[in-house]
Order: structure tokens, then C-alpha cells, then sequence
């Protein structure tokens, strides 16, 4: 697993905190806030669903 420390809007607008992506399984782990546990989704629907949130000014800014 490839570790990650990046953050992403979810489909509702909830900020997610993107851990790792398994390679092997093709898929993207991340973090809810107030959520215990690991949760997982295809990297084909993470691209499709989530968007990159700014992490500084070395980011492009999308309005």
C-alpha cells in the first residue's frame, strides 16, 4: 500500500482524509471524521466522485 496524506470532497461535500491506495486491489483508503474504521472505494469511482481539496498554494484553486 502506498501511503497518502491528501484530502478530497466527497460526492455530499464532506471532507475526506485520503490514507493510502492499494495498488493491488486498485482501490483508495481514506478517513471519515467521526468514523472509526477504514473505508475503501474503487479508484475508478474516487476519480469519478471526489474532488482534490486545496492543500496550499501549490495547488490549482477551482471555484
Amino acid at each position: 500500500m502506498q501511503v497518502l496524506d491528501r484530502h478530497y470532497r466527497d460526492p455530499r461535500g464532506v471532507v475526506v482524509h485520503v490514507t493510502g491506495y492499494d495498488r493491488e486491489k486498485s482501490q483508495v483508503i481514506f478517513l471519515r471524521a467521526g468514523y472509526e474504521h477504514e473505508c475503501m472505494r474503487p479508484v475508478w469511482q474516487f476519480q469519478q466522485f471526489f474532488k482534490r481539496v486545496d492543500d496550499g498554494p501549490h495547488q490549482n484553486h477551482k471555484a
